[in-house]
């Protein structure tokens, strides 16, 4: 099949836009139906406000779950957009981005040594547990990481 440059009018501005042959192949691989409406100056700023008034949950009428309660690390009062669950720390938003901060530099550390791996004997643990070492026991194996 072959496509060739067809010129269309927007259903906004009434101005007539080019629907190429190359948008022309696209639509007719994506199998999409119809041609397009709108310019794209005139689709760009309908996406922008639909942006702009909101196009998620709440839009489509559906509320989210505000919860108050209280920060388990600073204990400060604060909402959070679920229920919280018994026994499970919940964090104010500034915690919260702490923490995520904290998390991808401690995990690198962990995978980058995660393969040094010795048998360590139970009395040689107190003196390798000495400065910034971390040490996790399993029943046959020991294994030191080193922070930096």
């Amino acid at each position: 099949m072959e496509f060739v440059d067809r010129i269309l009018t927007c259903a906004d501005c009434g101005g007539e836009f080019i629907f190429t042959a190359g948008e022309q192949l696209f639509f007719f691989d994506k199998q999409f139906k119809n041609d397009p409406k709108r310019c794209k100056p005139c689709k760009s700023k309908r996406a922008g406000a639909a942006m702009r008034t909101g196009s998620g949950p709440a839009a489509a009428g559906i509320s989210r779950t505000e919860t108050r309660t209280t920060c388990s690390e600073c204990g400060v009062e604060t909402t959070v957009p679920f229920k919280p669950t018994q026994g499970r720390p919940v964090l104010c938003r500034q915690c919260f981005q702490n923490k995520q901060r904290s998390v991808p530099a401690a995990a690198a550390v962990d995978s980058a040594l995660e393969h040094v791996q010795a048998p360590m004997a139970p009395e040689l643990v107190s003196a390798a547990a000495s400065g910034s070492e971390r040490i996790a026991a399993s029943s046959e194996m020991m294994v030191i990481a080193r922070a930096s």
